[in-house]
Parts: C-alpha cells; sequence; structure tokens
C-alpha cells in the first residue's frame, strides 16, 4: 500500500493523463524495484492507465530520472525525454546505416510478384513479408524481389531473412522483438557491418528502449488499430500512446503500422510520425496501383 503523499502523487498523474491514454483498462502494478516516491506513484499511475507490466515499470524509472534530473516532480509532464530512459546518446555509438527520416507509404507485401507492382506504381518503400519454411524458396523470393526494385526508386527490406537478404543486395532487414532477441552478437555484428539498414518492430516503451539499445535504422510502431492480418500479444496501442512514443523516438525514422486505412492518415501523421505501413489497403484493393496512387497523395497532403 502506497503511502497518502505518493498515492496523491499517483492520482495527480493518472488525473492529468486519462484523456490522453484512454481506452484501457487498469492493471495490476508489478511488484516495484525501487522505493523512489516518483518510481513508485508512476508505477501505479502507469498500471492504473493499461500499462501492461514492463511498459509500467520502464516509465516508472523515466519518471524517477526525469524528477531527479529537473529536481521536482511534475505531474503533468509525461516523460519524454531519451536520457532518462536511457537510449544512446547522439551520435550513437551503436548504430545501422542510415535510412530516409520519412520514409513515405510502405508497403508490406507477400511476394516478389506484389513487391514488384508495388515499386513500379511509384511507393518509396517496400518490405518483403515471404512466409515459407523452404529454405530454397525464401531464397529465391527474395533474390526475385531485390531483381523486382531494380531500375525503381522503391527502398526494399525483407522481414526476417537477413542472411538471405545480405546475400541478395537488400537495401534492408526487418525483424520483430523476437527475432532480435535471438540474435547471437556475432550475428548482430555481422548484420551491422554488412551496411544493410535495420527496422525493428515495437508494441510499447521497453521494446522501444531495447531496440534503441542496437541502434536500428528505423524503428515501428503497433499495432496501432486493431488487425485482423495476425495476433499480437499487445492490444491496439492508439493514437494517443503513437504521440508519445514519438515523441520519444523524435531521433529516430519512425514508422506506424497497424490497421492504418488512408481515412487515419491524417490523425496519424499528426502524432510525429513520418512513414505509415499498410497492407490490406493494397493487397485488398480492387486496383492496387490505384490505391496506391491515392494513398501516396493523402500521405503528402498531410
Amino acid at each position: 500500500m502506497l503511502e497518502p503523499h505518493t498515492m496523491g502523487m499517483a492520482q495527480a498523474i493518472a488525473s492529468h493523463h486519462a484523456a490522453t491514454f484512454a481506452g484501457f483498462e487498469p492493471l495490476q502494478p508489478p511488484a516495484p524495484t525501487s522505493t523512489a516516491p516518483a518510481y513508485l506513484a508512476a508505477l501505479q499511475a502507469c498500471s492504473q492507465l493499461g500499462f501492461i507490466a514492463h511498459d509500467a515499470e520502464c516509465l516508472a524509472r523515466a519518471w524517477q530520472a526525469q524528477t531527479e534530473r529537473t529536481g521536482q516532480f511534475d505531474a503533468a509532464c509525461w516523460p519524454c525525454e531519451p536520457q532518462d530512459f536511457g537510449l544512446q546518446p547522439l551520435p550513437r555509438a551503436q548504430a545501422f546505416a542510415a535510412c530516409p527520416q520519412a520514409l513515405g507509404l510502405y508497403a508490406v507485401l507477400p511476394d516478389a510478384e506484389w513487391v514488384g507492382r508495388m515499386a513500379r506504381a511509384g511507393v518509396p518503400t517496400v518490405q518483403l513479408r515471404y512466409k515459407s519454411e523452404d529454405a530454397h524458396a525464401i531464397a529465391r523470393e527474395v533474390r526475385n524481389a531485390v531483381a523486382a526494385v531494380a531500375g525503381t526508386q522503391a527502398l526494399l527490406f525483407i522481414n526476417d531473412h537477413w542472411q538471405e537478404a545480405i546475400a541478395a543486395g537488400a537495401y534492408g532487414v526487418h525483424l520483430g522483438q523476437e527475432d532480435l532477441d535471438a540474435l547471437t552478437p556475432q550475428e548482430l555484428r555481422t548484420l551491422r557491418d554488412s551496411g544493410v539498414r535495420l527496422g525493428v518492430s515495437t508494441h510499447g516503451y521497453a521494446e522501444m528502449v531495447r531496440a534503441d539499445a542496437v541502434g536500428p535504422s528505423y524503428i515501428a510502431m503497433g499495432a496501432v488499430f486493431p488487425t485482423t492480418l495476425k495476433k499480437m500479444a499487445t492490444a491496439p496501442q492508439g493514437l494517443g500512446r503513437l504521440q508519445a512514443y514519438a515523441r520519444l523516438l523524435r531521433h529516430y525514422p519512425q514508422v506506424a503500422i497497424g490497421g492504418i486505412g488512408q481515412e487515419q492518415f491524417g490523425a496519424v501523421r499528426a502524432t510525429g510520425v513520418g512513414s505509415i505501413a499498410v497492407v490490406r489497403a493494397l493487397v485488398n484493393a480492387a486496383q492496387p496501383e490505384e490505391a496506391a496512387t491515392a494513398l501516396m497523395a493523402a500521405l503528402r497532403v498531410q
């Protein structure tokens, strides 16, 4: 049980930020790892606001660091300074090759044929998300995707299959958290030393801190809205959280992903995120090339 003063701090945080982070069920706070009042208050408040245990812990530590850095506790000031989360200072000691700050429309596509179609339609960033257990089929599809973007301006990222991506000369690789964690230190060095760009998926504060440790080229954040494409371990993050994430990661190129259609482009761009990834808005469209043109135009006017 928190002391009355600390409970009052927690209530102040929750009250100040309830509207921003509305729509999430309160959660039980995790076991505390510190006795500092600002930490305890933030741990309670962030759990009340629906942040899962790892993210509540991450925010609580950042709130304590912010309080110590500024010399005062401010319930209204949601932490957004990279140093309070322990992110790498600039220039980063560990960093992958840079990619454009704004990747524009980012099409996530199921095979090399789709990659070629969207690259020729002018989509600036494309990702091959090819699912197979056949190593030869994977290598072939990655090579075909690299060939499919030749002669276009499209930047090609390969989902998961980083060794095949390096061998085929792809521009970049995209990894999820589990794929990133599975890399040995030597494999991570091999990936970085190859010069390939790296994008990393994140679903909250703790995963963003984890991603920053390797200094990726860009960070993807989601799922912003509900999506039926795959089972998500975390709830849709929503626009309030996305905006908070964008403030913290402002020194990275950022990609918003998950259930985003053209009608949400304005609201997503208003959070400060520079790029939007789409899947169904293209692959389920009756006229994919026309849909791509409309989506790129919508992104430009935001």
